[in-house]
């Protein structure tokens, strides 16, 4: 049997993926499989890959002969993972020795669904230590009480998929799923989706996954319409959420978070294409006029000065005849 699934995707990251295995070497078990999908890959990934098919135990490869971003390429793992609990890692990270173990050991200890994890950033030589934005730790708790408040971070803002460990039963409820296709903040709707409908979870202070920032390949350097994803990932926040039993209670979070996104790619859109940051404008305008109204009033009113006034004034933006769709 086997006891743990770890889900791999990489696309075009020849220069990470030694590392990234090696570190899968030192977590290798009898009872741990490895699935390593490759995006359709165009460098030298997919060779590195077939060789570590044929040296690290426990290793499965698919190759994807489309391209189809990472939340399909982790949809593929997760249809093929046959592990008791499943696990994520990007291509270009790397993880400390035996740390799978223990996480595995932390999720049995608890019996809950879903264990969250911190981590450890890595931005060129510099290192730090992100935490799971919730304060009781080693606890069972009801997921949905971890999506609150609306005016602070909690742990839906926390999406990290590889920053913890899920039990089989997620998968057979339909909750571990990414939505198919979505290019960026493909963690959203999937971390939303857990706090509001599984059934328990817990968060401990264990660090071994090391999160490399800056990568060049990143979609988070690079600023093309595969970015403007982040729009399609948060309407579908909003419009679950909407239908949620405590919609009142929640849209607000919900509605909050989205604005706070929108207002940091408008504040840093000097990075996108010239036709993507007019998209950009167009479409974050459309969203705006979309959401419920009052909630949104709600939200702005709470935010500081600078971000309120720069979605008040994209609020005010007239309206395109067409091609705002997401």
């Amino acid at each position: 049997m086997v006891k743990l699934s770890v889900i791999v995707p990489f696309y075009n990251v020849q220069q990470y993926a030694p590392d990234t295995l090696k570190s899968l070497r030192a977590n290798a078990r009898q009872d741990f499989e490895f699935i390593l999908v490759d995006d359709c890959s165009r460098d030298e990934t997919p060779d590195i890959l077939a060789r570590a098919e044929r040296e690290l135990p426990g290793a499965v490869y698919v190759r994807h002969e489309k391209n189809g971003g990472l939340a399909t390429a982790r949809n593929t793992g997760i249809d093929r993972a046959r592990g008791e609990y499943l696990t994520f890692l990007d291509g270009d990270d790397w993880l400390a020795p035996g740390y799978y173990e223990q996480l595995l050991a932390s999720i049995e200890d608890l019996g809950c669904d879903f264990v969250r994890t911190d981590h450890v950033q890595c931005t060129a030589r510099a290192r730090s230590v992100h935490r799971v934005p919730h304060g009781r730790r080693g606890v069972v708790l009801n997921p949905r009480d971890a999506i609150l408040p609306a005016d602070r971070s909690t742990s839906v803002d926390y999406a990290y998929a590889w920053a913890g460990i899920y039990h089989r039963r997620l998968v057979d409820r339909g909750l571990l799923h990414f939505t198919d296709g979505l290019r960026t903040a493909e963690d959203r709707p999937w971390i939303w989706k857990l706090h509001r409908e599984a059934e328990s979870f817990a968060t401990v202070g264990l660090l071994g996954v090391f999160y490399r920032r800056g990568v060049a390949s990143s979609l988070t350097q690079i600023g093309d319409v595969r970015q403007l994803d982040f729009i399609r990932a948060f309407d579908q926040v909003v419009a679950e959420t909407a239908e949620d039993r405590d919609a009142d209670k929640l849209l607000p979070k919900a509605v909050r978070t989205y604005c706070a996104i929108i207002s940091h790619h408008l504040g840093s859109i000097e990075r996108f294409e010239p036709a993507v940051a007019r998209k950009l404008k167009s479409m974050s305008a459309v969203t705006l006029r979309r959401m419920p109204q009052d909630v949104l009033d709600e939200a702005l009113d709470s935010m500081d000065v600078q971000r309120a006034t720069r979605l008040r004034r994209l609020r005010r933006r007239p309206a395109p005849n067409a091609g705002v769709a997401a």
